[in-house]
């Protein structure tokens, strides 16, 4: 398993190998040590975050979202100069050409567990099936409370 995380204290993004022994997990750049909480990781599988405190966690697919939604606005948009060109079967290939690709992507991208509060992302784990699908409404919460933190902090400087 591996979990690719934020640094709390560079900034910079960092990816570490983890097994059931390890005690915690240091950024590459800056050294920085996070411990790793008992019971975090148990046969496999992980049932908090291991850098932050939370425990709500999702799973969602391993593909970047810009990627997939740059390739179907790419399939639209030549589709419609397709359209526009009065070739209307062209136009239906294209997007169904498209729809299928999408669709093959889908299937074969692996799953990521991914944190809702720091976004750490926990890879090549034995079973993901106890954690959620991802929840528009457990994001939003934590992303209010990410935006009232950092609204506080301005405001107090």
């Amino acid at each position: 398993m591996n979990v690719t995380f934020c640094c709390s204290q560079c900034g910079k993004t960092t990816r570490c190998d983890l097994d059931e022994g390890t005690l915690d997990v240091a950024c590459r750049h800056c050294s920085e040590r996070v411990v790793i909480p008992t019971g975090a990781v148990h046969k496999g599988q992980v049932n908090r975050c291991l850098v932050c405190p939370s425990d709500e966690l999702f799973v969602r697919k391993d593909f970047s979202q810009r990627w997939g939604v740059g390739f179907i606005l790419f399939g639209f948009v030549v589709s419609g100069v397709a359209l526009a060109m009065r070739r209307h079967m062209v136009a239906f290939e294209i997007l169904g050409v498209t729809a299928i690709i999408d669709a093959i992507l889908y299937w074969y991208t692996g799953n990521v567990l991914t944190c809702y509060r720091c976004h750490s992302e926990y890879r090549d784990l034995e079973t993901m099936e106890q954690h959620p699908r991802f929840d528009l409404e457990v994001h939003e919460r934590f992303r209010q409370q990410a935006a009232r933190l950092k609204q506080a902090q301005e405001s107090s400087e």
